[in-house]
């Protein structure tokens, strides 16, 4: 007994308790950072007061269209001001945001406009073809669509749909936000890749992304004021979450509407940009970029690098050209980034090599989850030798609510009181997690475990190879052996002979590829390898 069971008049009250939304952030930054420039996509640019008033047009719109709180609109758009001003806009007006991928096909974008029921869909010009066949096989009625026709693409209006321009217009600056009254609302549906069916739609609550805004400065040594370029796809987890992170720090968030070396480093150079997260092709971008494509900076860059894991070798090339690279793992189930390798100064002496390894390593949980673990079958945390291996299971505020309409999906991912991963990794002595492998990308070869990312990292060592992907080749006497597939570095040259004999120097014979094929490996917008693509070659 104690003080503690006499709570008497200690009540939770609008003074002491307001439920966490990212929407706070751009709420408080319209006045402590009013002048300052928060937005900037080609010649124009918004100021925090700019910036919010737009925001606010775009929910005063969409209450007019009749979007209620809790009802879905959905973005094809690419990285532009308006999926950022819609990022805030959307949610204000009390709807659910649905960035879909403006790479897929028509079918897939028609069932996720059909399973999330939106009610409208703001359209990127560029993906208005798509969207209109999408929406012409919906059985049910159709959203309204709005046409965004960027100017930095060349579009102008094609006069079939009502535009972005005209919707904000009509628009009121000072729309009262809709915030919700309780943080566990639905605040994003984000939908999978679905590479194994039909894509699962992940919702994001108001709490994780709030938290997960917070968490991630702490992680990338953000101090106030950066300029951060949106590499990574907007659409894809909300872009990590980094948007609706700015305005907490009165930074400026760049847009990035084409994915290129030059583009990056002329964003760098002339924008004075200090973060930006992207896959490890993102990172070979700039490592083999022309030399007419380079600029020169002198200020600090960091970047995130996520997807498949990068091989040392990337990393050590990287940082040879001034940027700071971070190795973070998340997915979709994660607002993106869960965990971060933490640099540990110890790791300073290392050799070039030594630090690249540590480096590649998926790491330790971010600030906004309570634990990264590796377990075994029956649930139990493998011992943490760097050796045995287990699936990576995640537990904190940063793990989303579950998939949308679908409970057999939720009830499968979400056990025991962890969101289980489906990644096999390894945990060490320190507590830092690594990645061996997805489940399904496991090479059992003559009984013996294959990981194809160990193999991948051998042969990225290769001066000549820019990109590889290994998978399982069916084999009438092992089984399965690694079958490597390579994207040459341009101007480089090698052949079968000499990246199998270069990976036997390096790694077991029954880890060694068995063939090896030269060409254009199959990715992801987000840069990552289609293995399911390469497996098909041997179905």
């Amino acid at each position: 007994m104690g003080w503690m069971d006499d709570e008497t008049g200690l009540d939770k009250t609008a003074a002491n308790f307001v439920p966490l939304t990212p929407l706070s952030h751009l709420v408080r930054a319209r006045t402590v950072f009013r002048d300052r420039e928060a937005l900037v996509d080609g010649p124009r640019r918004w100021t925090y007061a700019e910036y919010h008033a737009d925001c606010s047009r775009l929910a005063g719109a969409l209450a007019a269209l009749g979007v209620t709180p809790g009802q879905v609109v959905a973005t094809v758009l690419p990285n532009i001001a308006a999926q950022a001003i819609a990022s805030f806009g959307v949610p204000a007006c009390g709807a659910v945001l649905n960035t879909v991928n403006t790479r897929l096909e028509a079918d897939t974008v028609t069932y996720i406009l059909d399973h999330g029921a939106a009610k409208v869909v703001i359209v990127d010009q560029a993906s208005l073809g798509l969207v209109e066949e999408a929406i012409a096989q919906l059985d049910g009625p159709p959203p309204v669509v709005i046409e965004v026709a960027d100017p930095n693409a060349g579009h102008t209006p094609t006069g079939r749909h009502r535009t972005w321009e005209g919707l904000l217009e009509a628009g009121d600056p000072q729309f009262p936000w809709i915030m919700p009254k309780d943080e566990w609302e639905s605040l994003a549906l984000n939908y999978t890749s679905g590479t194994t069916g039909r894509p699962k739609g992940v919702v994001y609550h108001h709490r994780g992304a709030y938290l997960c805004t917070l968490a991630t400065p702490l992680s990338w040594r953000m101090v106030m004021y950066p300029r951060h370029l949106t590499i990574v796809p907007l659409f894809h987890c909300n872009g990590w979450t980094h948007t609706w992170m700015m305005p907490a720090m009165g930074g400026c968030t760049v847009c990035c509407r084409d994915i290129t070396a030059k583009a990056i480093f002329d964003a760098v150079a002339d924008e004075k940009v200090t973060h930006f997260g992207g896959a490890p092709i993102i990172l070979n971008a700039l490592i083999d970029a022309k030399p007419a494509d380079r600029r020169e900076f002198d200020h600090p860059v960091e970047v995130f690098t996520a997807a498949a894991p990068p091989p040392p070798s990337t990393l050590r090339r990287i940082e040879e050209l001034g940027f700071t690279v971070t190795h973070v793992y998340g997915l979709t189930e994660t607002y993106g980034p869960a965990t971060e390798c933490t640099w540990n100064p110890d790791w300073t002496p290392l050799d070039t090599d030594g630090r690249a390894e540590r480096k590649s390593r998926q790491g330790v949980p971010m600030p906004m989850n309570e634990a990264v673990l590796v377990l075994d079958e029956t649930g139990t945390p493998v011992p943490w030798d760097g050796e045995t291996p287990g699936e990576i299971a995640i537990r904190g505020n940063g793990v989303a609510k579950g998939y949308y309409k679908n409970p057999e999906a939720t009830r499968a991912s979400f056990r025991n009181g962890w969101f289980m991963s489906g990644d096999i990794a390894v945990q060490y002595p320190d507590g830092y997690v690594k990645i061996t492998d997805r489940a399904k990308d496991i090479i059992i070869s003559g009984g013996e475990n294959v990981s194809s990312i160990e193999v991948e990292n051998c042969l990225s060592g290769h001066p000549a190879v820019s990109l590889c992907a290994v998978v399982a080749k069916p084999d009438e006497k092992w089984g399965e052996v690694p079958c490597a597939f390579v994207e040459l570095r341009d101007g480089q040259t090698a052949d079968e002979a000499e990246l199998i004999a270069y990976a036997r120097d390096r790694l077991a014979g029954f880890k060694t590829p068995k063939h090896v094929f030269f060409e254009e490996l199959p990715k992801t917008s987000t840069g990552k390898i289609q293995k399911f693509e390469l497996r098909r070659r041997f179905a």
